[in-house]
């Protein structure tokens, strides 16, 4: 071999040397954000799932209300019904409140559930997510008699 090919290969070799190391710097600056990342999507995932609990606690408040023969039963199995669906999502009290006027037959039983879900608490952030969900159900002309 000549001078001149034995330059240029060490030329190459001192190339590959000086990358050593490369790939253990990337990983290091690299994982923390893959990691944040995870986590933001686990975040908003619970608030997706907050969001489809709570609007099937209003549902099921509303149902439970609509069967019931007078008003305060009506609400305290309402209460009942959205607190149960809701036990495992929210990280607060639970409100139930109803919406629309009074309780007379062939009318409709309203009501709006609201609670403060988990979400971003799990990364740290105090960021307050209070979810509200509404829902109708005609009172039942077969409502309860006892």
């Amino acid at each position: 071999m000549t001078f001149s090919r034995l330059s240029k290969l060490s030329k190459f070799s001192k190339l590959s040397n000086d990358d050593r190391g490369l790939s253990t710097v990337e990983v290091v600056i690299l994982a923390p954000v893959m990691i944040l990342f995870i986590l933001v999507l686990v975040a908003f995932g619970q608030l997706v799932d907050g969001r489809g609990a709570i609007d099937g606690a209003a549902r099921d408040a509303a149902r439970a209300g609509s069967i019931q023969k007078d008003h305060a039963t009506a609400m305290s199995e309402a209460r009942k019904a959205a607190e149960a669906d809701l036990a495992d999502v929210c990280s607060g009290p639970v409100t139930v409140n109803q919406t629309s006027a009074g309780f007379e037959a062939a009318t409709f039983f309203t009501v709006e559930v609201s609670c403060e879900v988990r979400g971003l608490a799990m990364l740290g952030l105090d960021v307050p997510t209070t979810l509200t969900a509404s829902f109708s159900s005609p009172l039942d002309p077969f409502r309860r008699t006892a």
